[in-house]
């Protein structure tokens, strides 16, 4: 072929992934089957182990139940330095540990024989038993398998353990201490149970689901310590306010400084090194006799690599796995009118070219908040005549950066996030979650876009029916912004929604997002996408990022920054499907249709088929390739080890001629191993060999302001 040749990469050049394993334990990235997971609990010794092949956790249990150990078993790195608690109750303004062992003469590392030696350092409760569990579900996911490469287990395939407390004092509550561990992922799950079997009420202040005293990872002997890459990745389903995970996560576990360290190496004893799993306020939750409370969920994901690429990918397992609903990716049409006639017509063009869902859009005049049984009926008949045509719809309602019905059901907050917005915990904020519940039901609607979900503000009023004052304001507001998302699991919709919520439920939030970006000249937007879509899905995967297709203006720009009318911007169009489900990235296509001629239905097809004949790949992981700058040639690789087409790649050439470049491109994680096939744009397969670190040097001419993509199989 006149535009590509193949050419033996001889020389060992900058690592990307992993070299080739031919005689090693297989990767558990490309095929994690070997690693099956399991639970020992020895009662005589009194220790219990949580352990898959790839990641290693043991609790003793006497004198006290302690965490020892908690090690990659990949790279062999043990995270813990010192011991501590299983966790941490504050009753009635009194903290407790819960278990927990002391003693060792310094926190910089940890011997067995100061294990052995230690002594319990609280008593407020003794470990009764462990016992084994089904892996636990917290909520109900109804599938739609048309939305995803493949299936997904729920819940995840694993052991679960749960380990008793009994009290030793007649005010303290029961507390059960879970434990869970997934095939095939180097990922533990924690979480607290307290029953109150006092016969009184208490208040529980504030909780800690997990303390570890970690390995720090740098040596700063002067100045504050850089907060530097932990090896240890912790999500929580408490998370929200944002689209980036530092800014959501840190809301339910952080890394902090630990007073009790006092050997470390820096003068001022400002490393972080102790991961603190606890809300930063509340819960402040009144528990009533024979109640029961049930603390959020902590994943953590054990790193075997420093490399950038491995830990994005082993972050898209641990979401794959933990929230596999992340892995519907449906295409989508924004409709910016509520005109039945125009909706229909939009079922008809879906249909036509096979998106699979309408969204009827922000400023289109659908409200999601009414009661009206007429104007509910008019859109049940609509979305039963979707789902006759083979596609989901539903409809937008924003929650906060508004008024509630009331300026007294604000938040009392002297500032909001948003400058303004409704309190969850106020008699506004119950009926409006009802009402959405109420209407989303009745009308059988399959997708609800949320925009402005629960921020993370605090209120401060204390005649709120929801919640009693600021100290448990935000955990109620949490809570009911993510029952809502479990009811959306629970009844099969679909939810954008642009803060984290994804181990609560969520589908997809920004992949990147400015709103002024999209009111630039259309040839600026494309270099900008792609730009979105690389940076975005280091922590993403393609299917939990959307973007954005403005068909008609959506905040500026003009003619100039539109598509309408389409037929005259086909190829702009063509690019930005090729650069959307190129990537497996799913965009707000907004405006009133998705093609206007048949050559644009065409265009549109095209793409539509080529996505879902691809789909398995192209839905899989984001191996990075080179980022758009606007200078030279930019593109990915989507990866699919256990599909027969193992690789994608996309390149792409801003430049106004032609250019021929020779590009390495990294098969390891495709799982291809000394050679492969390859077919530029799915034509004349041709055979290339790969070097040790399972790499090809792929010289390819890619057209002018264009692209070109190359499938890699066995």
């Amino acid at each position: 072929m006149k535009n590509l040749r193949f050419v033996l990469l001889g020389l060992a050049v900058l690592f990307f992934g992993s070299v080739c394993r031919a005689n090693e334990a297989a990767d558990w990235l490309i095929d994690p089957k070997p690693y099956t997971a399991e639970i020992r609990i020895a009662e005589d010794s009194g220790t219990i182990v949580l352990e898959n092949g790839l990641v290693h956790r043991e609790i003793v249990t006497k004198p006290a139940a302690a965490t020892v150990s908690l090690k990659n078993l990949v790279s062999g790195e043990e995270f813990l330095r010192a011991l501590t608690s299983e966790g941490y109750l504050t009753l009635n303004g009194k903290m407790y540990a819960i278990g927990g062992l002391t003693g060792q003469p310094v926190q910089n590392y940890l011997k067995r024989e100061w294990i052995e030696s230690s002594k319990a350092s609280d008593l407020s409760w003794t470990f009764k038993s462990a016992r084994l569990e089904p892996v636990a579900k917290p909520f109900e996911w109804k599938k739609h398998p048309e939305w995803m490469a493949q299936n997904y287990d729920w819940p995840p395939k694993g052991k679960h353990v749960v380990l008793s407390f009994q009290p030793t004092k007649p005010e303290l509550p029961e507390v059960d201490v879970h434990y869970e561990i997934y095939d095939g992922i180097p990922v533990f799950c924690k979480w607290i149970v307290v029953k109150n079997t006092t016969g009184k009420a208490f208040m529980l202040d504030s909780f800690t689901v997990e303390k570890l005293k970690l390995a720090e990872q740098s040596s700063t002997v002067d100045g504050i310590p850089p907060l530097a890459p932990q090896n240890l990745y912790v999500l929580s389903d408490y998370a929200y306010g944002g689209m980036k995970q530092e800014q959501e996560y840190c809301k339910g576990a952080r890394f902090t400084k630990d007073p009790e360290y006092r050997t470390q190496v820096n003068y001022l004893r400002e490393e972080r090194c102790l991961l603190d799993c606890s809300p930063e306020l509340g819960p402040a939750q009144h528990i009533e006799p024979d109640e029961t409370f049930e603390t959020y969920r902590i994943y953590e994901l054990l790193f075997d690599s420093t490399e950038r690429q491995r830990r994005s990918l082993s972050v898209a397992r641990l979401y794959r796995t933990c929230a596999p609903w992340t892995n519907e990716n449906p295409l989508m049409f924004h409709k910016t009118t509520t005109n039945p006639t125009q909706i229909r017509e939009a079922f008809e063009q879906c249909k036509a070219t096979g998106f699979e869902m309408i969204i009827m859009s922000f400023g289109s005049g659908f409200n999601l908040e009414s009661k009206d049984p007429q104007y509910r009926a008019v859109y049940k008949q609509l979305a039963d005549e979707a789902r006759a045509a083979g596609v989901a719809l539903g409809g937008y309602s924003l929650t906060s950066s508004r008024n509630a019905g009331t300026l007294d059901d604000n938040v009392k907050n002297p500032k909001p996030q948003f400058g303004r917005g409704p309190c969850l915990g106020s008699a506004w904020g119950k009926e409006y979650h009802e009402t959405l519940k109420s209407f989303m039901k009745e009308a059988g609607f399959q997708v609800f876009e949320n925009d402005g979900p629960y921020p993370g503000d605090f209120c401060e009023a204390t005649h709120h029916p929801g919640h009693k004052n600021k100290d448990d304001s935000v955990w109620v507001q949490w809570k009911a912004q993510a029952d809502l998302y479990k009811f959306c699991r629970e009844h099969g919709i679909y939810v954008n929604q642009p803060d984290g919520y994804f181990l609560s439920g969520g589908n997809k939030t920004g992949m990147g997002y400015r709103e002024t970006n999209w009111s630039l000249p259309r040839a600026e937007q494309l270099i900008i996408e792609r730009q979105n879509i690389y940076d975005g899905t280091w922590e993403k995967t393609c299917s939990m990022g959307w973007m954005f297709v403005p068909l008609t203006q959506y905040h500026g720009g003009g003619a100039a920054a539109t598509i309408e009318p389409l037929c005259e911007h086909l190829p702009h169009y063509d690019g930005r499907f090729a650069n959307l489900l190129g990537a497996g990235v799913q965009a707000c296509y907004r405006g009133p249709r998705l093609y206007d001629t048949p050559e644009t239905l065409a265009v549109v097809k095209k793409w539509v088929d080529f996505y879902k004949t691809h789909r398995q790949v192209l839905d899989a992981d984001m191996v990075h390739l080179r980022r758009a700058d606007g200078r030279d040639w930019d593109g990915w690789l989507k990866v699919n080890p256990q599909a027969k087409e193992k690789g994608l790649a996309f390149f792409f050439n801003p430049l106004t001629e032609p250019i021929e470049r020779t590009i390495t491109v990294p098969l390891y994680y495709t799982g291809l191993n000394g050679k492969a096939t390859a077919a530029v744009n799915g034509q004349d397969p041709q055979t290339v060999t790969l070097d040790a670190q399972c790499r090809a040097k792929l010289t390819v001419t890619i057209p002018a302001e264009g692209y070109l993509w190359v499938l890699f199989t066995e």
